[in-house]
């Protein structure tokens, strides 16, 4: 994609440090949102996505890693990061720009081995302890949703699959896929079937960054429409995983 004649201004808003920093958010989990370390830095549809967008630029890429999408907002303010891809709510649309959406993921809850609850009406019920990660929108979600089972927020994902294994928390909410993967590490536990909300995941950059807004949404509309998405997907384990860019 062709620099518009602007581009110095565009450098100076979106890269102003001469690199291109990318907010990420590490854990086991994969999907569309968290990346994961390796031997040789990070990967992840964030990592590759952001690697892309920085050749477009023409500019060297920097990962700034934080635990949860939850740190990466409360660091909008902070110039700390230029350009993320993270769960949209609005509660964090008061603190940052969101261009297009790229997944799509129903959120739920996975119980702990041995568990009798079956469904989310077992699931609310007085003394059940879910978990979830801090100030993120599934959390809020889980909030919003259960009226008397205790939402409580971690910081990390490792934290939460932890206690949940060893059974010192009823449940944990977070997408549906994730899930999956995780139930597959922990025998006897189980993914619920119901979907107590679709969480919606996008680029985004701080608030009044005009220029940058403008460049993350075309670079996303673009990298849907031409296969760079799919191809970020495919690899970082999504392959089967259908690019999803719209609530139903």
């Amino acid at each position: 994609m062709a620099i518009s004649a602007n581009a110095d201004a565009l450098k100076d808003q979106i890269a102003p440090t001469g690199k291109l920093r990318i907010a990420i958010a590490i854990s086991p989990a994969g999907g569309a949102f968290w990346s994961t370390r390796t031997e040789n830095g990070y990967a992840g549809v964030p990592v590759d996505l952001g690697r892309e967008m920085a050749a477009q630029l023409g500019v060297p890429v920097d990962y700034v890693v934080h635990q949860n999408s939850g740190q990466i907002t409360d660091a909008a303010s902070s110039n700390s990061w230029d350009i993320t891809f993270l769960p949209k709510d609005p509660e964090r649309e008061t603190k940052m720009t969101f261009g297009p959406i790229y997944e799509v993921a129903d959120a739920t809850y996975i119980v702990k081995p041995g568990s009798a609850i079956a469904n989310f009406a077992a699931l609310d019920q007085d003394g059940v302890k879910v978990a979830a990660v801090n100030a993120t929108t599934t959390m809020r979600g889980a909030i919003a949703h259960l009226k008397h089972a205790k939402v409580t927020g971690y910081q990390t994902y490792d934290e939460i699959f932890n206690l949940l294994k060893s059974g010192e928390i009823d449940a944990f909410a977070l997408s549906r896929d994730q899930l999956n993967a995780m139930a597959k590490k922990i025998p006897g536990s189980r993914v619920l079937d119901e979907t107590f909300k679709q969480t919606v995941t996008a680029v985004a950059v701080p608030l009044n960054h005009p220029l940058a807004a403008a460049f993350a949404t075309r670079f996303m509309t673009d990298a849907i429409a031409n296969g760079t998405l799919r191809k970020a997907y495919d690899n970082n384990g999504l392959k089967g995983t259908p690019v999803r860019t719209g609530v139903k």
